[in-house]
C-alpha cells in the first residue's frame, strides 16, 4: 500500500526556464506526484514559447519576477526550483525558505560562501529542505562506480582521472553571466564527484589553465583547465576540463586502485557500427549534457520530491558538502591565478577566496 507521502502531490514553481530550467520543467511535468503551478521568467515572450513547446496546461501561471510574491504567498506551493542567473539566487532562495517552501537550487546557491551559508542557516531556521543540484551524484554509472569502490573491488585508491569537455561550444552570453567562471560553473561538478566517490577531501590543489578563445580571454576566463588534487590517503586526482570538444560531450572517469581499475566510458546514442573497406565507423558520442545526464536530472528531481513529501528525510547534498566543494573550486581558481599549489588547511584558515 502506498504511503501518505507517495499518494500526495506537491505544488511546484520554477524560477527561470533557460537551459537547466527547461530540463527540470520537463521532468516535473512527467511526475505524477508533482503539480506545476507557476513559472517565473523575466522574459515573458521566451516563457510563453517554452510553455507552448512543452504543452504546459493553461492553468499554470506565467509571471515576471516583479510578481513573484504570488508564488511565495500561495500556500499551495510546497517547492520552488531556482534556475535564474546566480546573482539572483540568494534573494529567491531566502524568500522561498522564509515562506516555508522547500528549495531546489542550481549550483551555486549564492555568489559567496558567506551568502551560501546564510541560505543554509535559513533552511535550518525555517525547517525546510534546501537542495543544491549536483546532479552527477544521481547518475547510475557514477553511483555504481562509487558503490563498487566502497565495496573494496579495486582496493586502495591511487589515481583518479576525470575528463569533462563541453559540447557544443558554450555561447559568450552565458559565460558573461556565469559567476565564478569555469571553476565554479563546471569544475565544482567534477570536484564534488571525485570527493563523493573517494569519501575524502583534498589536502592540496594545483591548477593550470589557458583561454584558447579570445572572447573568453577578454572576459577574464579560461576554456581549458587541468586540476591536480592530492588526498590524505595518498590518492592523486586530475580533472581535465574544456569548454569545447568538437566531437561531442566527453565525460570519462578512471579510478585506479591497488587491486584493479574502474572506468566509465562515454555513452553513444546508438551501438550500431559500420564496417567496410575503409575500416570501422561508429557514431558520435552524446551531444551535450541534457542527453548524457538525462537520467541523473530525473533522479535528482525525484529525490527532491521525496524530500518535499517527507518520504525521504535526508537531503542528498548537505550544507557542509556544498560549502567544501565551493571552497575547493575557489582554491583551484586561485592556484591558477597565482601559479602556486594551495594547501587547503591554510586556505580555509585564511578565509579562502572572497
Amino acid at each position: 500500500m502506498a504511503s501518505e507521502g507517495e499518494r500526495r502531490r506537491a505544488g511546484f514553481a520554477i524560477f527561470g526556464i533557460g537551459r537547466a530550467g527547461q530540463i527540470h520543467l520537463g521532468n516535473i511535468l512527467k511526475m505524477r506526484r508533482a503539480h506545476l503551478m507557476y513559472v517565473v521568467e523575466e522574459d515573458l515572450v521566451h516563457g510563453r514559447s517554452v510553455l507552448e513547446k512543452h504543452l504546459v496546461d493553461r492553468e499554470v501561471k506565467l509571471l515576471g519576477l516583479k510578481d513573484a510574491d504570488q508564488v511565495f504567498n500561495d500556500p499551495g506551493v510546497a517547492a520552488v526550483v531556482v534556475c535564474t542567473p546566480t546573482n539572483t539566487h540568494k534573494k529567491v532562495v531566502q524568500q522561498a525558505l522564509k515562506c516555508g517552501k522547500a528549495v531546489f537550487c542550481e549550483k551555486p546557491i549564492a555568489v559567496t560562501l558567506e551568502e551560501t551559508e546564510s541560505c543554509y542557516n535559513d533552511a535550518e531556521k525555517f525547517g525546510v529542505p534546501l537542495f543544491c543540484a549536483f546532479n552527477r551524484r544521481f547518475d547510475p554509472n557514477v553511483c555504481q562506480m562509487r558503490e563498487r569502490y566502497r565495496r573494496g573491488e579495486i582496493g586502495q585508491a591511487q589515481c583518479f582521472k576525470t575528463c569533462s569537455r563541453d559540447s557544443p561550444a558554450v555561447p559568450l552570453w552565458y559565460l558573461k553571466i556565469s559567476v565564478g567562471g569555469i571553476f565554479h560553473d563546471c569544475g565544482v561538478h567534477d570536484i564534488d564527484m571525485v570527493c563523493w566517490i573517494l569519501g575524502e577531501y583534498p589536502v592540496s590543489v594545483f591548477s593550470q589553465a589557458h583561454a584558447f578563445r579570445q572572447d573568453i580571454a577578454d572576459i577574464g576566463d579560461v576554456d581549458q583547465v587541468m586540476i591536480v588534487m592530492k588526498f590524505a590517503s595518498g590518492c592523486i586526482a586530475t580533472v581535465d576540463m574544456s569548454r569545447d570538444a568538437v566531437y561531442g560531450y566527453d565525460q570519462r572517469l578512471e579510478l585506479k586502485g591497488s587491486k584493479g581499475m574502474l572506468e566509465q566510458q562515454n555513452r553513444f546514442p546508438t551501438t550500431v557500427v559500420k564496417y567496410d573497406q575503409s575500416g570501422l565507423t561508429g557514431g558520435r558520442i552524446e551531444e551535450s549534457f541534457p542527453q548524457r545526464y538525462r537520467e541523473s536530472y530525473q533522479r535528482e528531481m525525484s529525490h527532491f520530491l521525496d524530500n518535499v513529501l517527507g518520504v525521504e528525510k535526508e537531503v542528498g547534498i548537505t550544507k557542509d558538502e556544498t560549502l567544501r566543494v565551493s571552497l575547493i573550486a575557489s582554491a583551484c581558481e586561485d592556484s591558477y591565478r597565482t601559479g602556486k599549489q594551495i594547501f587547503m588547511d591554510n586556505y580555509k584558515e585564511n578565509g579562502g577566496h572572497k
